[in-house]
């Protein structure tokens, strides 16, 4: 694998504990077959909310009283292989380093051979509501992340 994010390939990807499956829909897919390059960035947003939901955290987040709510600060995608119409994938989604207030979000997209199709990541950032400013993670939150 070539992303700069990725060390070593073997270990990077033994590191994932969460994943969810897709299907590639014929609405995804351009004249070719071929899945449209901006779709990935949907499968990633669906693993990372079913991610943080696993965590227990989306439910604090979406209530209209939440002080705080997560923002995608980057994200970006490696395509590894084609991937095309009615294809089964697994969308792997892990927590790679977790700062004061951001985390580092890694994917990874499987196809039903095991092959890796394509990567990812993206930085999380947690800002207040009110005022937009970071704001840091408990200690909890932090330890939920890391550990799965």
């Amino acid at each position: 694998m070539r992303a700069v994010y990725i060390d070593n390939a073997e270990q990077w990807m033994e590191e994932f504990r969460f994943s969810v499956e897709v299907k590639v829909r014929f609405s995804e897919t351009d004249m070719y077959g071929h899945l449209n390059n901006t779709v990935p960035f949907t499968y990633f947003e669906m693993a990372r909310i079913e991610y943080l939901q696993s965590l227990g955290l989306m439910a604090d987040w979406v209530s209209p009283n939440s002080e705080t709510i997560p923002v995608v600060a980057d994200l970006q995608c490696d395509f590894l292989q084609q991937v095309f119409f009615d294809e089964r994938l697994r969308i792997f989604v892990k927590a790679a380093k977790v700062g004061s207030s951001s985390v580092d979000v890694h994917y990874l997209a499987k196809n039903e051979k095991g092959v890796p199709v394509f990567t990812g990541r993206g930085t999380i950032v947690q800002i207040n509501r009110q005022t937009g400013r970071a704001q840091a993670w408990t200690d909890h939150t932090k330890k939920l992340m890391l550990t799965k």
